[in-house]
């Protein structure tokens, strides 16, 4: 890589971090919000799925925005926006304003994946190693947001540290301002005869030549209706409704976990271990919760599972990898109540949820190209994250409701339901659904 796309990897490496530091931090925060709203677990779970179903939902139009705009200006709107949102929810005085604040924040993050992973695709040339680094900063988002709130909490008010969290992303966005990504998108003698660019294509089915590059980070171009709707035909005729099935069961497992992870994780640890790491006579004792540091060690151990899924996504086809994968999360939820009976058993079984929980996101996106041809290949993410993160944010609002009418036993059984439903999705890929690569 030369000096502009390092400039351009970094730019989106840390975005991503962000994105995902503010997703996964809402848990944490949420774990203080339950007393001082005065308010139920099904009501702040009702407020989360609000802000992860725009998170998903948005994506669509933002890869339409992204082909009409660009990319660069739509990822400095979602740091601006993300950064406001976060601001917002720092002085929340009620639970409709703290619903607001959390909806914005889903609104302006849920544009970022469309718009890096477009910018990522055309301005660097060694696009794997690319999309690799930006997949570690992600993780390291996911791994270290949720830390450093919790580390926060231990010592200031939770509005000081939503005020804190804000400011990364303004410093990131700073730096973006100065990225140039007009030096590393491909000039017109770098593209074939034809004037496309042969690692990128024509995404709109255009003679590029009346299309210029900008500076926004890609090239601008006009969607219709009519294209969007042609497109979608051609991903349906392929059997790529399995494939949306799928990928909407992973969201939803995805989100009824890591939800009220954190909560779960503390109860189980408070009745099992008495750590006395913090004096209970300090007045950071209250803000102590050992379960918010074994959910950052679940959200850690996911860069295994990123890893490995890759690896096996080279190895085998990776609709079959997710079939036994899926398996296995299954396995897994319904060991977790029993596993509570000692800490040993249960730390283990919460690890290795995390590992393949993670696992499945390469398998994922692997599948999702598979089944979907190059010229629809945005669009077909674009679907996969409404999938993932739109219909997928109704598993805040399940785990809530069957956390308040039932319990931790009947919640892990629903994830082990949603995870063989997400096996039998895959399953049918395999059968009925045609791959396209």
């Amino acid at each position: 890589m030369d000096a502009a796309e390092r400039r351009i990897v970094g730019f989106t490496a840390g975005s991503h971090g962000l994105v995902h530091t503010y997703e996964l931090s809402i848990p944490i925060l949420l774990t203080v919000w339950v007393g001082r709203f005065s308010t139920t677990a099904a009501a702040l779970g009702v407020v989360v799925t609000l802000g992860y179903g725009l998170f998903g939902v948005g994506a669509l139009p933002g890869g339409i925005l992204v082909d009409r705009f660009g990319s660069k200006p739509l990822i400095l709107a979602c740091l601006f926006g993300m950064a406001g949102s976060f601001l917002l929810v720092s002085v929340a005085p009620t639970l409709p304003v703290l619903t607001a604040a959390i909806a914005i924040w889903g609104l302006t993050a849920s544009v970022y994946h469309p718009a890096g992973l477009s910018l990522l695709s055309k301005a660097v040339e060694q696009r794997g190693t690319a999309l690799g680094y930006h997949g570690i900063g992600g993780n390291l988002g996911i791994a270290l947001g949720p830390l450093a709130t919790a580390l926060l909490l231990l010592a200031f008010d939770w509005r000081l540290v939503a005020a804190t969290l804000a400011l990364p992303a303004l410093a990131v966005a700073a730096y973006g301002i100065t990225v140039d990504v007009d030096a590393a998108l491909p000039s017109k003698d770098e593209k074939d005869p034809d004037g496309v660019d042969p690692d990128v294509g024509d995404p709109n089915g255009e003679d590029p030549d009346g299309e210029s590059s900008d500076s926004s980070g890609g090239t601008k171009g006009e969607v219709s209706l009519s294209s969007i709707a042609t497109d979608t035909r051609l991903l349906i005729a392929g059997g790529f409704l399995i494939v949306f099935a799928f990928v909407t069961f992973s969201g939803l497992y995805y989100r009824t976990f890591l939800t009220f992870l954190p909560d779960l994780l503390g109860d189980v640890l408070g009745g099992l271990v008495d750590l006395q790491i913090v004096d209970p006579e300090s007045p950071y004792a209250d803000q102590f919760d050992v379960g918010r540091y074994l959910y950052v060690a679940v959200l850690t151990v996911g860069v295994l599972g990123q890893y490995l899924g890759g690896r096996i996504a080279d190895r085998v086809p990776p609709e079959r990898g997710l079939i036994a994968l899926m398996a296995v999360l299954s396995a897994l939820a319904l060991l977790f109540v029993p596993a509570t009976g000692a800490v040993a058993t249960f730390v283990a079984v919460s690890l290795a949820l995390g590992v393949a929980l993670f696992t499945v996101q390469p398998l994922s996106q692997a599948t999702v190209a598979a089944y979907s041809p190059s010229e629809a290949r945005g669009l077909s993410f674009g679907y996969t994250y409404v999938g993932i993160f739109g219909i997928g944010a109704l598993g805040s609002t399940l785990a809530g409701t069957v956390l308040t009418r039932a319990g931790p036993r009947e919640l892990f059984v629903v994830l082990a339901v949603i995870a063989g439903l997400g096996a039998l999705a895959a399953t049918a890929v395999t059968r009925f659904a045609t791959r396209r690569d």
